[in-house]
């Protein structure tokens, strides 16, 4: 089934991008009522989509839950779940950095702001981008969740965590009293797990919404218009694609060259899609498969959507010097390494901020006194670069859940790539000798 999901996906792909073109070329986008025109069609295209998406989030707040609990169930104590999350912090923190350095040096060498030739913004014109969104304080508070049901409400990852973290911990704690909400927990994933089957079915038609609406609307040409930007990107993301896989092949050994393999299936689902939640489910069953004990997986991967968006952190450095070349401002070296740490921060403080990228973005641009108007400029080009970054999240958090395993204890036999999910084994592995609690 997954091997055929990806093909369909693909065709659903190449299918958007000939009807899109087909309607844009048809109709024209010359005249504001043309340009209506295309917008209309685009959004009913885009109902597919929308409908694909709630459906995911429909089953991602249950599923986070549900994994999460399990597996600090099984991690047999609070030490080794402590020294599991320090693991992981520490590969997210590295991840980081050199995801937005790489940003910064292929900025500086491609110059794809220098000379673009195309009609700057007004230095005060609006984004529709709201940089009040990120605020420490506001952050830091926001982590706690009011309720469980209000987190798992509005699908904010981060709030999940934390409460399963606690309902996690608290098991660990009680002990043999809790084996029958262990054991309802692991009936929970199984099902979930089974409802993500029935959804992904779903995910071709969504695909095939996206980019029809995305071509129809916009057209082939805004691709050529700002094609050396998309594609000075692009190989940035595939250089730290080959960094991420050359580290983790160090670390893991020959059985990286399979990790591709195994997680292609939510790699084309988040780049189709242009959402690294939506790849999220087929991602666990994914390292599942490929020996990640489920304990490891289903904690340092929650975590990982929240602080480890490879692709994302990229994107903010090279969008933000972008600009400022765009504007033709000089940045010094100094400046530009400031500006790096501030997204280092900045970055990890705007999780379950919708479009949280251009948020992060905007913030630092008012910061260092660059015209946030700027943004106006890639934009319209901004859905094609969230298909490349989304899937570059998927693959860095693929990446880290494997090192920690890796670091933590050794990985589990390597099952078939290309298995129907409903009879994948059960997404709960038992504990580890000698550290049973129940």
């Amino acid at each position: 089934m997954a091997k055929r999901l990806t093909y369909y996906i693909i065709l659903g792909l190449v299918l958007g991008i000939l009807v899109g073109w087909g309607i844009n070329a048809s109709i024209g986008g010359d005249t504001p009522a043309q340009q209506e025109q295309l917008k209309t069609i685009a959004g009913y295209f885009s109902i597919l989509t929308t409908v694909f998406l709630h459906l995911i989030k429909m089953i991602i707040a249950p599923l986070v839950f549900s994994t999460l609990v399990a597996g600090i169930a099984h991690m047999g104590d609070a030490a080794a779940l402590g020294r599991v999350g320090a693991k992981a912090v520490g590969w997210f923190v590295c991840a980081s950095l050199v995801s937005l350095s790489l940003g910064l040096l292929l900025v500086t060498i491609f110059q794809p702001g220098t000379g673009l030739g195309l009609p700057l913004p007004p230095v005060d014109a609006s984004v529709g981008v709201d940089r009040s969104a990120f605020d420490f304080a506001k952050f830091v508070a926001h982590i706690f969740p009011e309720s469980m049901i209000g987190a798992m409400a509005s699908n904010d990852i981060l709030q999940i965590v934390v409460f399963s973290l606690f309902v996690g911990v608290a098991i660990l704690a009680v002990g043999e009293p809790a084996r029958p909400l262990v054991r309802a927990v692991e009936a929970l994933v199984k099902v979930m797990l089974q409802i993500t089957d029935y959804v992904m079915r779903f995910a071709p038609f969504a695909v095939f919404g996206a980019v029809t609406a995305t071509i129809a609307q916009r057209g082939l040409g805004i691709l050529g218009t700002f094609g050396y930007f998309m594609g000075s990107f692009y190989i940035g993301l595939a250089i730290l694609w080959v960094l991420l896989i050359g580290i983790c092949f160090l670390i893991v050994g020959p059985r990286t060259r399979l990790l591709l393999r195994y997680i292609r299936d939510p790699i084309v689902l988040a780049f189709s899609t242009a959402s690294s939640e939506a790849a999220y489910p087929r991602t666990l069953e994914a390292l599942d498969r490929f020996g990640v004990p489920p304990r490891i997986a289903s904690f340092v991967l929650p975590l990982g959507y929240s602080f480890n968006l490879d692709g994302s952190m990229m994107y903010m450095t090279f969008a933000s010097i972008f600009v400022a070349q765009a504007y033709g401002i000089e940045l010094s070296l100094g400046t530009q390494i400031l500006m790096l740490l501030t997204l280092m921060i900045t970055s990890k403080g705007v999780a379950g901020v919708p479009r949280a990228s251009l948020v992060v973005i905007t913030a630092t641009l008012a910061q260092f006194n660059i015209p946030e108007a700027g943004l106006l400029l890639i934009l319209a080009v901004d859905h094609f670069l969230d298909m490349g970054r989304s899937a570059t999240n998927v693959v860095g958090n693929a990446v880290a859940s494997v090192v920690v395993a890796k670091w933590e204890v050794p990985l589990d036999p390597l099952e078939p790539a290309d298995i129907e999910p409903a009879h994948a084994p059960a997404h709960v592995s038992p504990p580890p000798p000698g550290s049973e609690r129940f």
